[in-house]
């Protein structure tokens, strides 16, 4: 069996689109993900963005719900207009949208215990 390839990225979307959350809006949010992440420029090269479905964060209110990893930031109530500032304040501009913003890892001190 053939070893699996996967290219490199530097972030990688979740979007729930489970039955609970908001699954209209969810699975169409996703669509639109893609388009987006083309339009701008980041489904190549080295701000290459993955995207995922995910069937349920256990999270099941103020969806559609994105997490966006290695970040750990949670995005609540995600329409496309917030994916379009996602896409450009947080995934290209580094700064999250903190208004729809409703949990934040805490991602370097997870990462020092990891490497301590």
């Amino acid at each position: 069996m053939g070893e699996a390839k996967l290219q490199p990225y530097r972030r990688h979307l979740l979007v729930c689109t489970g039955p609970r959350c908001a699954p209209d809006a969810s699975e169409a949010l996703f669509e639109e993900l893609g388009k987006r992440l083309k339009t701008h420029g980041l489904v190549s090269g080295a701000l290459r963005i993955k995207r995922t479905r995910c069937n349920c964060f256990a999270v099941c209110k103020e969806g559609p719900i994105v997490v966006v990893y290695p970040d750990g930031t949670w995005y609540s109530e995600v329409t496309p207009e917030v994916l379009e500032r996602i896409i450009v304040e947080h995934l290209k501009g580094g700064i999250p949208v903190q208004e729809h913003v409703f949990h934040q890892a805490e991602v370097d001190r997870l990462r020092a215990g990891r490497n301590g």
